[in-house]
């Protein structure tokens, strides 16, 4: 009878690993996935199915829905032509305070939205650090306008977007780009028809993240932006004025949106879970 070989035991090792859970842990596990998943479940349980084709076909839902659609794609769309050529300053070049770039550039992640409409206000308000010139010099207001929701949007959802195409272009071997620059290509057309291919997934799946986020921006937008129907009322800023008047209204615009970051989940299921 042969002895098992070190890989068998590596693999049974792992299996046990993965398969021995203790008590002590899954329960707090339980219990966290209990906590998250149990709201989602009360909304769905609470929902309004019998009112809900009334609710969602409704005017002012396609009036909010379709205005969080154009902006949310806007901001992204504005989020790719600034936050790739970023994402590539800070994973191909080296210059002095990279990290503080990084950090401020990060910094939307964790900042409170609210605090972000405040910042955008004291520098794009019509007395604002740049918002003053932008009135005086060429006539143009961003607050409380939907040009200001879509630069609200951006600012906290770039981010995402800098952070994914930056983790592609690290893992991206840069010697094909530096081969295609010693054949006589220029540095933007090697990054144009080399890398930006090679990191085309990463780039997909952070402007989905973008626009996920920016479709879901409440506290900037409203901040900068107001909630005014037809001109800067997205969807969430609806179901925060329908929860005060109409709770079955603000349920049915709700489920629109999980809607939304189900599919957003499903899409981006084979870039960012492994299998099992």
């Amino acid at each position: 009878m042969t002895s098992p070989t070190a890989d068998t035991l590596r693999g049974g090792a792992a299996r046990r690993v993965r398969t021995g859970v203790p008590f002590a842990l899954l329960l707090p596990a339980l219990l966290g996935l209990a906590f998250l998943v149990l709201p989602l479940v009360a909304l769905l349980v609470r929902a309004p199915w019998h009112s809900l084709p009334e609710q969602l076909t409704s005017a002012e839902v396609w009036q909010a829905l379709r205005l969080s659609l154009v902006c949310a794609t806007a901001a992204t769309a504005l989020s790719l032509v600034v936050g790739v050529p970023l994402a590539w300053l800070l994973a191909r070049t080296e210059f002095p305070g990279r990290g503080l770039v990084r950090a401020l550039v990060t910094l939307p992640l964790v900042l409170p939205p609210v605090v972000g409409g405040v910042a955008l206000l004291l520098a794009l308000g019509r007395n604002g650090v740049v918002g003053q010139w932008l009135d005086s010099w060429f006539g143009i207001t961003l607050p409380f306008t939907t040009a200001g929701v879509v630069l609200a949007e951006t600012f906290v959802a770039m981010p995402f977007l800098v952070i994914s195409v930056e983790g592609t272009l690290r893992a991206a071997d840069p010697r094909y780009e530096e081969a295609a620059t010693t054949l006589g290509a220029s540095r933007f057309t090697a990054f144009r028809r080399v890398t930006l291919p090679l990191i085309a997934p990463g780039v997909a799946a952070g402007a989905v993240l973008a626009w996920a986020r920016a479709l879901g921006e409440f506290g900037a937008t409203i901040t900068f932006a107001g909630n005014f129907p037809g001109r800067t009322q997205t969807m969430p800023l609806a179901v925060y004025l329908a929860l005060q008047n109409d709770p079955e209204a603000a349920i049915a615009l709700s489920l629109v949106l999980l809607t939304v970051s189900i599919a957003v989940l499903a899409g981006l299921r084979d870039r960012w879970m492994t299998p099992s």
